[in-house]
């Protein structure tokens, strides 16, 4: 575990973790933030990847979809280059592939489709009802900032999003409910700039926080589980509604499976006036010593 270097303010360091430098005509390099277990956040590259595809793009075409693999774990203390390839601009959508590279050496790849906005059929998912309104929750630094480590520092203090879990929180030890499922308020700390680049990437970037979470809750398992070892394997985005992560949403989470050392999640995420925002679905590797 390695000592934390926790951002003076994370909404600046987000910030400047997605201004990515052009580099080339599709290429860009962007940096890493800190993690308390030495490998690359796999929101950060999500996030800066999609950032990467969204700057070859017009503006009127905001992404609608994502598919992505994590193919191997990234280092915090390099730069990250990405390659971008046009794969078509048609007349209404766009698709685009990105490479993320360290060391010329691939560590993830993401697919995005684009679109311009049309009339259609138009329907959702209802948001759960009878929620606890986020304020009402503790924090992570509630809970957590009276511990000194490396993971309870990072999860408390150096975050650019306020996690509130409506249920137990799993950080340290099992919830009482051992469901597959969970659901949890978040918002951007502070304020990020309302462009759509912006906030599209921020909220992939947040997508990646806790979505494991419910096949750890349903085998009674905490992120502090002796032993454990957890890593995103991909992850695909569905953009429903534009999102201001400066506000309010909930995240609904689900796990349907877990085998052969990889668990399945999905979730849902709504704003707080019940917008379904986007859609999401996670594998996973989980091992547990006592699984082995």
């Amino acid at each position: 575990m390695l000592e934390p270097v926790i951002p003076e303010n994370p909404i600046e360091d987000l910030i400047d973790v997605l201004n990515l430098k052009k580099t080339g005509e599709t290429s860009y390099v962007g940096r890493t933030q800190w993690m308390p277990h030495g490998r690359v956040f796999g929101g950060q590259v999500l996030a800066q990847s999609l950032t990467a595809a969204q700057h070859t793009v017009a503006t009127q075409r905001p992404v609608h979809s994502l598919h992505s693999y994590f193919l191997r774990a990234g280092d915090i203390h390099k730069e990250i280059t990405f390659e971008v390839e046009i794969l078509r601009d048609g007349r209404s959508f766009s698709a685009r592939r990105v490479k993320a590279l360290q060391d010329e050496v691939p560590i993830f790849v993401l697919s995005a489709s684009f679109q311009e906005p049309a009339d259609g059929a138009n329907h959702q998912e209802r948001m759960p009802e009878g929620l606890p309104d986020p304020l009402s929750l503790p924090s992570a630094s509630d809970l957590l900032s009276r511990y000194d480590h490396p993971a309870t520092n990072y999860w408390s203090k150096a975050r650019p999003f306020d996690l509130r879990h409506v249920g137990e929180p799993i950080y340290l030890q099992p919830a009482a409910d051992q469901s597959a499922d969970q659901m949890i308020w978040f918002r951007a700390i502070g304020e990020l700039p309302l462009d759509p680049t912006t906030q599209s990437a921020a909220l992939a970037y947040a997508s990646d926080y806790t979505i494991l979470e419910s096949v750890l809750k349903r085998h009674g398992l905490s992120w502090a589980h002796k032993g454990l070892n957890t890593a995103s394997l991909d992850h695909a985005m569905w953009f429903h509604a534009p999102a201001s992560v400066n506000d309010w949403m909930l995240y609904v989470q689900h796990s349907p499976a877990a085998q052969s050392g990889r668990g399945l999640a999905l979730g849902s995420i709504f704003s707080k006036d019940g917008v379904l925002l986007a859609s999401i679905a996670q594998e996973g590797m989980i091992r547990v010593p006592e699984y082995r």
